[in-house]
């Protein structure tokens, strides 16, 4: 468990035009030696909530980073914040406890590929169907990088690993298309080598109240080197990432030569001289049925065809802290305070001699 690791600073104590404290990118960070191989993308999406938080006007005394276990999960140490390293897989469930208890903080899950869709794959389904107020930020490394190395639910079929010597037989996990089959309400995905495109996509999830996921390509650089460079090098960018915008047409390359149409209940990739602009896909990310998110989802069969980033899905409805904090208020007004003896006796009862 982490505290607030030394009092503020005087440029936190002065107070911005909306009575928010003024930080700055230091104030977010603490004295710990950050534990991460060098060069491992963890650094960037660290860097990039730091740099994100002084712009968010957000106070450290109500922000809370609650991790499980592995590699990304160390994130609460080297944020000057209120946190909890939990165990593994379980920091959605801790999260939600905190979240439903103190709708006041802002809390923020931090966890890998492993620790979210393995053992922890059904804290993180329920978390989200639920529509928990957290922003979730998931590192995909596509690798057990803590543990040395094994194959992980995003894994590849076919993936060499210490735990898979002959190629693994699953078919791997795709973590938007889960995350909105679970009806999340907001869903998107970045990558480490983009910072501005992270905080831009890190700041949408935390102004969504509900359940926001955000799945981050992010490299592993001694278990899992360059699992992402068919997409993420500087050279390919262009021709294989789709950016999604709300309200605009999804197309992409250097001149936005390639697109997406939507056709039989599926989403295709086209070039737009074929089949012209206003055949092309407009992306609604407030649409409430998820059935163009999802099949945006599906467009890329793994991280070497081109990939959808961006907000997938951003829709508006009820946290489920708000409506248990309701539905307790409404109880008390119509039948007073509880009586926890009488709870305890009540209904089917027995006595042991």
């Amino acid at each position: 468990m982490t505290d607030l690791a030394e009092p503020l600073t005087p440029s936190a104590r002065s107070a911005s035009q909306d009575g928010a404290p003024v930080t700055s990118k230091k104030d977010w960070a603490t004295d710990q030696e950050v534990r991460w191989c060098p060069g491992c993308g963890d650094y960037s999406i660290l860097t990039a909530v730091q740099m994100l938080m002084p712009e968010l006007g957000a106070k450290r005394e109500d922000t809370v980073f609650v991790s499980g276990i592995g590699c990304s999960s160390r994130f609460p140490y080297y944020m000057n914040t209120y946190g909890m390293h939990s165990i593994h897989g379980r920091a959605p469930a801790v999260a939600t406890g905190l979240a439903v208890s103190r709708p006041d903080l802002h809390v923020w899950v931090i966890t890998g590929d492993g620790d979210a869709l393995s053992i922890g794959g059904n804290h993180l389904l329920h978390a989200l169907r639920r529509n928990v107020n957290l922003t979730i930020i998931l590192f995909n490394n596509q690798i057990y990088g803590l543990t040395k190395g094994q194959y992980s639910p995003t894994s590849e079929t076919g993936k060499v690993t210490k735990s898979t010597p002959f190629g693994s037989l699953d078919q791997p996990y795709n973590p938007v298309s889960l995350a909105l089959g679970a009806e999340a309400s907001f869903v998107a995905r970045t990558h480490d080598m983009d910072r501005k495109h992270m905080m831009e996509t890190f700041k949408a999830a935390y102004e969504h109240r509900g359940a926001a996921l955000v799945e981050v390509y992010q490299n592993c650089n001694v278990f899992n080197d360059g699992a992402f460079e068919a997409i993420l090098s500087k050279d390919a960018r262009p021709n294989m990432l789709i950016p999604l915008r709300h309200g605009e047409p999804v197309r992409f390359g250097p001149q936005g030569e390639h697109g997406v149409v939507f056709e039989d209940g599926q989403a295709k990739l086209v070039e737009v001289a074929d089949v012209g602009e206003q055949a092309l896909l407009v992306h609604d990310a407030h649409r409430s049925d998820p059935t163009l998110a999802f099949a945006l989802s599906r467009l890329s069969s793994g991280v070497s065809s081109p990939t959808p980033i961006g907000v997938f899905r951003a829709v508006e409805r009820p946290d489920y802290g708000s409506l248990v904090n309701n539905q307790v208020a409404d109880a008390r007004l119509a039948k007073g305070p509880g009586d926890l003896a009488k709870l305890l006796t009540s209904g089917p009862t027995w006595t042991v001699s």
